[in-house]
């Protein structure tokens, strides 16, 4: 199968590296800077994957974006006001991007026009009635294919404030509703059932945007127009989490990864890794417009089974699948409890976790809503990726610690959010 690549076990993982910077606060700012009066600066961007695709609809949008071309060196955002977005005559295309376009989406409720969100066959298949509800709650013109997917019409315009409780904890929902209250006279409230990652509060408050935060509940007030002069983005945990999980299974090794995230909203897997007995530490060394940045670093260790509640869950979602990997390295049988969002993401990464790790040599078994791994000793094999980068990079993970190696089938998918992986990976395999 084309583009396969086979990674096995090369010694100890030493160093310190950078990983690519974090696309949640990269897709977040090229929005709300759009949305700005003025130019905003992005500092260490990211142009893989899904902040391209979300580049690419700001600019249909009317946006123009300096830096596309410059790797990681400056992007400047031309922001054109919060009701400055103009309609244009074709569907906006969100790609395999399922933040951008749910962030768009509340952004385009208090748009004047009709706009259509659209993308690629994944995410056709990927639910969207979660964000359509609330919206159509603050009165917004919204129409979805079966009332529920891909592409989405809406005739923005006219918002009213909500006081909203989802039935599920969603960081992407939150999101899209806290961008729509931005066009509200009042008060707009989101009361999710357990925290989630919080980038969208944390930037809009830098903006100058009234936030008010308590445990799982966010409010905000619409303001006249909005102001970030600049946006400096951190490494990303989640990219960071697999060199981390690379380093506690292949004995010997001890890295350090320098300059990334440590939003505490973020630092959900590694919480629960030092509770498997996992050596893990970070320390923050500065903040940027409320994102706390710093060094982690990970060593060799011997792990041991836990269970984890639905709340850990909830803020490690897209960590899950690694954690499980994770857990067949451990001694004893591990529990992960509330994980039925895995199976609406970029593939249904629930089912694709079991198979991958039967298919490794290990042993794990899902219900509606828990994932339940044997720990037991991979021993390698072949695996498919689906065009998930999550389950890309999993499967190296696993070639570097599997006797046998992995050779992962489609492993280019890693490059939506690691796009240097390999060649990140060989700096510390030869330090």
């Amino acid at each position: 199968m084309s583009g396969a690549r086979r990674f096995c076990p090369s010694g100890p993982l030493r160093g310190r590296v950078r990983v690519p910077s974090d696309k949640s606060i990269m897709q977040r700012a090229l929005v709300i800077g759009a949305l700005c009066d003025g130019p905003v600066e992005i500092v260490t961007p990211v142009w893989a994957g899904d902040p391209l695709t979300t580049a690419g609809m700001i600019a249909d949008l009317g946006v123009r974006v300096d830096g596309l071309d410059a790797g990681t060196g400056p992007a400047v955002i031309h922001g054109v006001g919060l009701r400055g977005l103009r309609a244009p005559d074709r569907p906006l295309n969100a790609g395999n991007s399922g933040t951008g376009m749910r962030l768009l989406a509340g952004v385009l409720a208090g748009q004047h026009g009709r706009f259509v969100l659209d993308g690629d066959q994944s995410l056709r298949r990927r639910p969207m009635g979660r964000v359509v509800e609330p919206l159509r709650a603050m009165g917004v013109r919204i129409a979805a294919r079966e009332g529920q997917f891909a592409p989405l019409t809406i005739t923005g315009g006219s918002v009213t404030p909500i006081s909203y409780r989802p039935p599920v904890a969603s960081a992407q929902v939150k999101s899209c509703v806290l961008l729509a209250g931005l066009y509200c006279d009042g008060e707009t409230t989101v009361a999710e059932p357990l925290p989630t990652r919080d980038h969208t509060e944390r930037m809009l408050a830098a903006a100058g945007v009234p936030v008010r935060c308590r445990d799982a509940t966010v409010s905000l007030t619409g303001v006249p127009a909005l102001h970030l002069d600049r946006v400096a983005v951190p490494g990303d945990p989640s990219s960071a989490a697999f060199l981390a999980a690379a380093a506690l299974v292949v004995e010997g090794s001890e890295i350090e990864i320098a300059d990334v995230g440590l939003n505490p909203t973020r630092l959900g897997l590694f919480e629960v890794i030092r509770r498997m007995g996992g050596r893990v530490s970070w320390e923050a060394t500065s903040s940027v417009g409320g994102e706390p940045r710093g060094v982690l670093c990970a060593a060799f260790s011997r792990l041991g089974a836990v269970c984890v509640t639905a709340q850990e869950t909830a803020a490690m979602i897209d960590e899950v699948t690694l954690l499980g990997l994770l857990a067949s390295f451990a001694e004893g049988d591990t529990a992960i409890h509330g994980v039925r969002d895995l199976r609406a993401k970029e593939s249904d990464r629930l089912a694709a976790i079991v198979r991958i790790l039967t298919a490794l040599g290990g042993h794990a078994e899902a219900d509606e809503d828990t994932l339940w791994v044997q720990g037991r000793r991979l021993r390698g094999g072949r695996i498919e990726s689906h065009g998930d980068h999550r389950l890309a990079l999993l499967g190296a993970v696993a070639g570097l610690a599997a006797p046998d190696g992995v050779t992962v089938d489609g492993f280019a998918a890693a490059g939506i959010s690691f796009p240097n992986f390999a060649q990140t990976l060989g700096s510390v395999l030869s330090s």
